[in-house]
């Protein structure tokens, strides 16, 4: 699992490159709109992009999916079924470990450190802030893919 410094949202010229040929994120958020804005952004890089409005509805994609399917998952924290982190501790707690070290990135108006590290807390990988910078979304994808 990654440490806090992964949860930082910085930049360099030692980033990787993004590179979306062949990936499926799986975009978890529960409003509409912020749901097909963030859609728009990611086809145009290149991905394949399928959604769940709710932590609920991510961890049974997830969980029924084949290892490898997806390749990162975006979750929004704040939903009303089912919040980001527990549904980040459930696709965690999955018996078959490659679905279960699927990447996560918070996506969420909770920007403050202590909300970073619940984020590391319950199992996410990356935190990006919104409302969304793109290029720090890219960065941060970039680095787990």
């Amino acid at each position: 699992m990654a440490g806090p410094e992964s949860l930082e949202e910085k930049g360099g010229p030692g980033d990787q490159e993004l590179r979306a040929e062949g990936k499926r994120i799986l975009l978890v958020e529960d409003n509409a709109l912020n749901r097909e804005i963030s859609r728009e952004i990611l086809e145009a890089d290149g991905f394949a992009v399928e959604d769940a409005d709710d932590g609920d509805v991510a961890v049974e994609k997830i969980r029924w999916a084949e290892p490898g399917y997806f390749d990162l998952v975006l979750m929004d924290i704040q939903m009303p079924r089912m919040d980001g982190y527990e549904a980040t501790r459930r696709i965690r707690a999955l018996d078959n470990p490659e679905l279960a070290r699927i990447p996560i990135i918070a996506v969420t108006a909770n920007a403050f450190e202590e909300d970073r590290m619940a984020a590391l807390d319950a199992g996410m990988d990356g935190h990006v802030a919104k409302p969304i910078d793109v290029r720090i979304l890219r960065q941060t994808i970039a680095r787990y893919l």
